[in-house]
């Protein structure tokens, strides 16, 4: 088969279209599920650059998002049979190959009216979302919920009944949040935006935060009593004034989707799947590439060059 390998750290140039093994199961409770689609998520770009956390084995195949059909099945797997349509949100083996490994708890199934493109726009950042309002931020219907630039929480909070603020800094990508479900769009480019927000809402309940260090101090004063802001995503440092949170009673929640306990998980992923089913979530492709354009994806990816989900095709 082809995947994408990885022999070492650095720009997107690293990653080389190769042919490798088929793969082959090595628990009981694993599967292998051929690959139809690829989503591409930024954490992705962390990984491959090294800038992050947590550092692979050299080589490897990066990637945690994916569908496709299930070729074998585990022993031990009793919820899922080969030939079925499934979506992942992990990959023991990598995503970015015409194969994944994977634990059957990290593959869900994919309604018959989501397409497989779709489907690979699902794992990481539907399910951040999810964990980041509920979970974490123990949002409500009926609440103000914003979303800084947070893939797949407007619409997740459009359907729950929140009522939706997001931000943007193009007009696609304001387009695309009414599109997705928001009540209110913002530019971020816009230095009174944040003020705009508290004028409309008197206090929003929740935030999800992809920009921690930029707007971590700002989102400390537009929270309303109780409020919660989630931090997803940070790139480096910030003060704040701990007292804006003692008056108001404020929350500051970190979220790593890992974290997740397998009964949380499942949580997770049976609300998005209730979703879908409804119609109610609609994941949007921007753009489709080829498997070997891998570090076009990367590249676009880090310069937010797309209006949606980036798919590799294997």
């Amino acid at each position: 088969m082809k995947a994408i390998r990885i022999h070492e750290f650095g720009p997107p140039e690293v990653m080389r279209l190769e042919e490798v093994p088929d793969l082959q199961l090595v628990k009981p409770d694993q599967v292998i599920v051929q690959v139809k689609a690829v989503g591409i998520n930024p954490v992705d770009t962390y990984i491959r650059s090294g800038n992050y956390a947590i550092k692979k084995e050299l080589p490897f195949t990066p990637g945690m998002d994916s569908s496709g059909i299930l070729l074998q099945v585990g022993s031990q797997v009793k919820t899922f049979r080969p030939g079925q349509r499934v979506y992942t949100s992990g990959s023991l083996s990598g995503a970015y190959a015409q194969q994944a490994l994977c634990l059957a708890e990290r593959v869900h199934p994919l309604p018959d009216n989501i397409s497989f493109e779709q489907g690979a726009a699902l794992g990481v950042p539907y399910g951040t979302a999810w964990r980041g309002l509920f979970q974490r931020g123990r949002a409500v219907a009926g609440q103000w919920v914003l979303i800084h630039g947070a893939s797949g929480g407007v619409g997740i909070a459009a359907a729950a009944g929140m009522q939706v603020i997001a931000t943007a800094g193009s007009e696609e990508g304001r387009a695309l949040a009414k599109e997705q479900g928001a009540r209110h769009v913002f530019d971020h480019n816009d230095p009174e935006h944040m003020k705009k927000i508290f004028d409309l809402t008197r206090g929003v309940h929740v935030i999800l935060e992809m920009l921690a260090n930029v707007n971590l101090d700002l989102d400390l004063d537009i929270l309303a009593k109780g409020g919660r802001v989630v931090v997803i995503g940070s790139r480096g440092r910030i003060e704040i004034d701990p007292r804006k949170t003692m008056s108001r009673e404020l929350d500051i929640c970190g979220l790593m989707l890992m974290n997740a306990t397998p009964q949380e998980t499942k949580e997770i992923y049976s609300g998005i799947e209730k979703g879908l089913k409804e119609g109610k979530l609609n994941p949007i492709i921007d753009k489709r590439l080829p498997l070997e354009s891998a570090p076009q994806a990367h590249h676009e990816i880090i310069n937010a060059c797309h209006r949606g989900k980036i798919i590799l095709l294997p």
